[in-house]
């Protein structure tokens, strides 16, 4: 047994973070009140995700567990079956609209900036800025904390709230934009393109691709506090999510389900739907339709022209490369975990900043939701 965990630990200091296949094996260290237990030491990859043993929980498994922290709402991360969920409470009432009230059997909400014990761990939920209830969980035992930021960004969000850096001993960060290529311009001029387009093509249905949660309220927000009056026409698949974000108190204006209107009738309008419905069945009977897409990866020409988008937004609720790294220098963490997404570069550059750095490679989460 002690050779096993002799083999682990090494694999964890060389900066592989492998799937602990003797996890069942693992003992708690003994705590010492002077000194700091090692993330390292407690938390572990294992076949349903990232699982912390002192707490006996995952932090957004991919699959059914007994006890589950959950960052945010999206699909990759937010799935039903767990014995119990801790979450914010605005990602519970998501988990529940999309899975049914019966996504759990037990539901724990934690407010922003409320300490709650797990197990053997203190778990505080601090805003991760990346859709409306998403979060950042930071874990505590044994004298360390370690920061799991989920899906984040820095740009601002009138959905949501903002991003807030949480100082720690590992900070656990994605990298979906991880290169230094993206750099994300503000919301606000991507969709007066938009609007310059609605003025130029006033008979054209200008057709949106957007992720059902966040993306789409986000962007249906900004465009209200840019001066447009007019109704928003939703596919069927957004419909609940948008009525959540109404009742909560977001003013989205009047948005209209597109099966209570006269397709035939949308040139000139707005219509949002999720990106696979741009190419389909769905989308034909519109007039002369104007294919748009929100999406960070807008910003890659060659994709835009692969998914025949002819008005690309680049609009994104990730960070890019100037806020990972400026997230890192405000975190202050002396070690750094990358979850997903383009690692190579950034652990180049977070090594150069002086930090140490595990790649985490986990596959289970996509680069955006898309429900």
């Amino acid at each position: 047994m002690r050779h096993l965990l002799a083999v682990n630990h090494a694999l964890m200091f060389a900066g592989i973070f492998k799937i602990n296949l003797c996890h069942s094996l693992i003992k708690l260290p003994v705590i010492s009140p002077s000194v700091p237990i090692p993330p390292r030491q407690w938390i572990s990859i294992r076949p349903e995700g990232v699982y912390c043993a002192p707490g006996d929980f995952y932090i957004d498994p991919f699959k059914p567990v007994p006890r589950a922290v959950v960052t945010h709402g999206h699909a990759d991360h937010a799935r039903s079956g767990h014995g119990e969920v801790y979450a914010t409470p605005e990602t519970l009432a998501i988990m529940a609209i999309r899975y049914g009230k019966d996504f759990t059997q037990r539901q724990h909400p934690v407010a922003y900036g409320t300490t709650v014990d797990v197990g053997q761990t203190k778990v505080t939920l601090e805003p991760a800025g990346h859709i409306l209830g998403s979060a950042q969980a930071a874990i505590e035992y044994g004298g360390s904390r370690i920061v799991f930021s989920g899906d984040y960004k820095r740009h601002a969000d009138p959905t949501c709230s903002a991003f807030r850096p949480v100082a720690c001993d590992v900070f656990v960060t994605e990298a979906t934009f991880g290169l230094p290529v993206f750099r994300h311009p503000p919301i606000q001029e991507e969709l007066k393109k938009l609007l310059v387009s609605l003025e130029l093509f006033p008979d054209r249905c200008h057709l949106i691709g957007v992720y059902a949660l966040g993306k789409c309220q986000r962007v249906m927000m900004e465009l209200r506090q840019l001066g447009y009056a007019k109704p928003f026409y939703v596919h069927g698949a957004l419909v609940k999510l948008c009525q959540f974000y109404i009742e909560s108190g977001y003013e989205l204006g009047e948005v209209i389900p597109v099966s209570d209107a006269d397709k035939k009738a949308l040139g000139g309008e707005i219509v949002f739907a999720p990106p696979s419905a741009l190419a389909d069945r769905w989308s034909r009977s519109f007039p002369n339709v104007m294919t748009c897409a929100a999406s960070g990866w807008m910003q890659i020409r060659a994709r835009a022209k692969q998914k025949l988008v002819e008005l690309p937004l680049v609009v994104s609720d990730h960070a890019d490369w100037p806020d990972l790294l400026r997230t890192l220098q405000e975190v202050g963490a002396p070690e750094v975990w990358i979850t997903h997404g383009r690692e190579d570069a950034l652990v180049y550059q977070a090594e150069k900043m002086g930090l140490r750095t595990q790649v985490l490679s986990l596959l289970g989460y996509e680069d955006d939701d898309d429900s």
